[in-house]
């Protein structure tokens, strides 16, 4: 009888997070990795060998969502014992390359990492100028131009950042309040938002302020959810830049959680090869952050005004703490735990749409109300409040002119004694005091729910991701899965996006009428009689009812 070899090593699975710069894959292993690797052309392939190693996970994987990776397979290895992973590329690629040891929270284990970058130029932002400079000044403007927002939602991709005690992700509440913001905040003539990061994939924190300076933001604001080591504390808070060390518990506890979410992301083991990184962040705390703290520590009062109206506040002042995206001296910048995941009541709520609704549009509020008083030159929001005439130019009418002031038409009107609401070009307007700015209600274009799918006989891993829409290492990632092996009746949680859930259907039973179901689905009555054309409320038992989505 044949004896199996004992291998060293085995590889337990095999994650996929593409991202809009990069295409990550993360080989989790049971041991340290000893391997070595090469590149083929015609077609472009990158070859992995895995030395003493023995696979515990299924392939291929196909990947439809890389722009440079199309499928991971096994081929036949050089020698006994060694194990050998195909990469099948779109182009060439030069692959970064690096081992990660487990991490001491015991997320992961030992990690292979293999960055392929989508661009064959070297992403300059990858190394981050610490030269203080203004990220904006008059001669750059035009005179209407908009106030740039960076928004950075915390964690993503391989960090999950917090988890709740019912399994929540902080990557997943961060995301969907910066959508809403970004949402709110796009919807003001002359702001405009942009996001450090769009999908569930792991940005630098470095690149965080290299994304919002390549911009030219003008502000950069971090959303978080806070968590403890104990469940008992609640409410928000805003981090502020401090050149000293933390002044308070929980600012320790943020700034030790923040070297964790670089190990999980995969920078720490690569920053911690430099033997001067201390002295370098020793040298960034030690700059002259004069105007960007001044502003940040601004901004960051009007925010926990706001917050507090629609949450309970951790605390009343901003926290000072030591963090890798406040330390932009260029850029004034806030860190914004929206409140603690740890917390059980908490989690509920910051999962909850309604509540993040509420939370994105105080922290736009926030910031609107915030530019009104700090307009920087050249902007449209210092164009409104400096200016007292306008000159009508070809194709302007009073609600354009109005629009672009802030001011209503009537107190256009009324500033100028016109009689009619017609025009000449070259005619000179007084324009009024601008209002203060009234944020539109906002839904988020991408609204989603962590759903439960119980797995049916014959299901696997890929057929559930097609079902809803999402990849196969998101569903790995959710339920911590170490192998696509399913059981009959295993319970997945599944974020999804609600326009792409699967049609639900509903037999009317005795007893039941439009508002009970309704209530039941956590839809409005209004929805199911539109998506069903009901010309009235009357049901009949065993009637078929589509259940919308929202």
């Amino acid at each position: 009888m044949l004896a199996f070899p004992a291998y060293a090593n085995t590889l337990e699975s095999v994650r996929v997070w593409p991202s809009p710069d990069d295409t990550r894959v993360v080989i989790d292993l049971h041991s340290e990795a000893t391997f070595s690797y090469f590149t083929l052309s015609s077609p472009n392939r990158l070859v992995v060998d895995l030395k003493q190693t023995a696979l515990k996970t299924k392939l291929p994987i196909k990947v439809s969502d890389s722009k440079v990776l199309t499928k991971i397979r096994k081929s036949s290895p050089p020698e006994k014992g060694t194990y050998r992973l195909v990469f099948e590329m779109k182009t060439k690629v030069t692959p970064n390359i690096f081992k990660l040891k487990p991490t001491p929270g015991g997320q992961y284990g030992h990690r292979l990492v293999v960055d392929l970058p989508h661009n064959p130029v070297p992403d300059l932002v990858s190394e981050p100028d610490n030269t203080p400079s203004v990220s904006r000044d008059a001669s750059q403007l035009a005179g209407n131009a908009d106030i740039v927002i960076a928004i950075d939602a915390g964690h993503g991709g391989e960090d999950p950042g917090s988890i709740g005690p019912k399994r929540h992700y902080e990557k997943t509440v961060t995301l969907a309040i910066s959508r809403k913001i970004a949402a709110q905040l796009n919807r003001v003539p002359g702001v405009k938002a942009v996001m450090t990061r769009t999908g569930d994939y792991y940005v630098n924190l470095n690149k965080r302020s290299s994304i919002a300076r390549k911009n030219k933001a003008h502000m950069l604001v971090s959303v978080h959810a806070d968590s403890f080591r104990s469940p008992e504390p609640r409410g928000g808070s805003v981090f502020v830049l401090n050149t000293r060390r933390a002044n308070s518990e929980i600012a320790r506890w943020v700034e030790k959680h923040e070297e964790q979410s670089e190990l999980l992301g995969g920078a720490g083991e690569v920053l911690a090869k430099n033997n001067n990184d201390k002295n370098i962040s020793q040298t960034l705390l030690d700059l002259q952050f004069s105007h960007s703290q001044k502003e940040g520590f601004k901004v960051a009062q009007n925010i926990l005004r706001e917050m507090g109206k629609v949450t309970r506040l951790h605390k009343e002042k901003p926290v000072h703490a030591s963090l890798a995206v406040l330390k932009s001296p260029d850029i004034p910048s806030v860190l914004v735990e929206t409140g603690f995941i740890s917390n059980p009541t908490e989690e509920r709520l910051l999962t909850q749409r309604s509540h993040q609704d509420k939370l994105a549009r105080a922290l736009a509020k926030a910031i609107v109300t915030y530019f009104e008083d700090n307009a920087p030159e050249g902007t449209l929001f210092a164009q409104r409040k400096a200016a007292s005439k306008h000159t009508v130019a070809r194709g302007e009418s009073l609600s354009i002119i109005a629009q672009k002031y802030g001011v209503s038409t009537s107190a256009l009107t009324k500033a100028n004694s016109l009689k009619s609401t017609s025009l000449a070009i070259g005619q000179v307007l007084m324009i009024p005091g601008g209002k203060p700015i009234v944020l539109a209600k906002v839904k988020n274009p991408v609204e989603t729910e962590i759903i439960t799918h119980k797995v049916q006989r014959g299901e696997y891993l890929g057929q559930i991701a097609g079902k809803y829409k999402v990849s196969v290492a998101s569903i790995r990632q959710q339920n911590s899965l170490k192998s696509d092996t399913l059981w009959v009746g295993q319970k997945l949680r599944i974020t999804v996006k609600l326009k792409d859930r699967p049609i639900r259907k509903h037999i009317v039973k005795r007893g039941e009428f439009l508002t009970k179901i309704a209530h039941q689905y956590g839809v409005s009555v209004d929805s199911i009689r539109q998506v069903n054309k009901l010309h009235s409320d009357q049901l009949a038992i065993g009637q078929y009812l589509i259940i919308p989505n929202k």
